[in-house]
């Protein structure tokens, strides 16, 4: 089998995304694909992007997830405006449960942004685990703009990541923050110039198939259950998941290989 395969059986069906699977690295690449329209997201996409995910979740053949968009104009410019006035508002007000699919993930995501990267485009990025973005980014929440807040995350993940005062600076205003900034932020994981974008996102992707897949999983959703309450809350969690690890094979692998001076053999049991 070609390394470089479609995944799904119903991948015609998807509303400009496309998903591809690259069995040697062990990653599935989800394209946002409508390149003539910056990769604008329509509200079936947003749906479509979570049944994706729940596919990809469920593919032992898929270790790590990269989100990205089809060019170099845009990761993705955000939704699509006219259909806005389309739906009905409950449907509006449950959005941001799409768009949370790759925080869900129980594998690793990273986005892989470049220009704009705005709207409902952000706030995907901003659920991803690691966002490797080359120096054309630009982020934006200009919904204030069109006489709207952002609907699917946008407020709360950049204050919790950036600080209160930034948020607002940014998103009261639709203030288009560039990348070095953002990186200093704290929005961003790393920025580099265009032209190194697919390796630095594919030295992530060898950096992290190093370790193990369950311990992988489990500190991410420790993490990510971190965010949710209170320290004394987080500490439990962390301690209960550090036990569990203690009696997986790749716990016993990893203090073995340390002790005997080679490389650990993780399987993710």
């Amino acid at each position: 089998m070609d390394k470089h395969t479609q995944a799904g059986a119903t991948l015609n069906q998807w509303d400009h995304l496309r998903v591809e699977k690259n069995l040697e690295k062990k990653t599935a690449t989800i394209v946002l694909d409508r390149p003539e329209k910056m990769n604008t997201l329509s509200f079936i996409a947003r749906s479509q992007l979570n049944q994706i995910f729940q596919q990809l979740n469920e593919d032992d053949e898929v270790r790590i997830i990269i989100l990205k968009g089809e060019g170099n104009q845009a990761f993705s410019s955000g939704g699509t405006i006219a259909q806005f006035m389309e739906r009905h508002p409950e449907e509006l007000s449950v959005l941001h449960k799409n768009v949370a699919a790759p925080e869900r993930s129980s594998k690793p995501v990273i986005a892989q942004l470049q220009g704009y990267t705005f709207g409902v485009g952000l706030e995907i990025a901003m659920s991803c685990d690691f966002r490797i973005a080359s120096d054309t980014t630009l982020l934006a929440l200009p919904e204030v703009k069109l006489g709207m807040i952002p609907g699917s995350g946008g407020t709360q993940r950049i204050a919790r990541i950036a600080g209160l005062g930034r948020a607002k600076d940014m998103i009261m205003r639709g203030r288009r923050i560039p990348a070095a900034e953002a990186y200093q932020w704290g929005l961003l994981t790393t920025v580099v110039p265009q032209e190194n974008l697919d390796q630095a996102v594919a030295d992530l992707v060898d950096e992290l198939l190093e370790y193990s897949p369950l311990a992988l999983r489990v500190l991410k959703q420790v993490l990510n259950a971190s965010q949710e309450g209170p320290l004394s809350a987080g500490l439990e969690i962390e301690g209960y998941a550090y036990g569990m690890l203690r009696s997986t094979h790749d716990f016993r692998e990893g203090v073995d290989a340390f002790n005997e001076k080679r490389k650990p053999n993780f399987i993710g049991e």
